[in-house]
């Protein structure tokens, strides 16, 4: 029960970690502000959606886990 419960965490961390440094790594590259993200500001009022930077990452995800299982054969 714990060694399985372990691997679950362990991957989780490994999942977070990953996450972790894709943001550090993709704040410093632009991502999150590139052209056709939707910013509105007002008087007190700021909506933000990542619109352009959302495709970006689903594109990039895509390709990972569709490489993945072409390299567990």
């Amino acid at each position: 029960m714990f060694q399985i419960m372990g691997k679950y965490l362990i991957i989780f961390g490994i999942i977070f970690v990953i996450i972790g440094v894709f943001l550090f790594v993709g704040g410093r590259i632009g991502l999150g502000k590139l052209p056709g993200d939707i910013i509105v500001r007002k008087k007190n009022f700021v909506f933000y959606f990542p619109l352009i930077t959302c495709i970006i990452i689903s594109i990039i995800l895509t390709l990972i886990f569709n490489l993945i299982p072409r390299f567990r054969k």
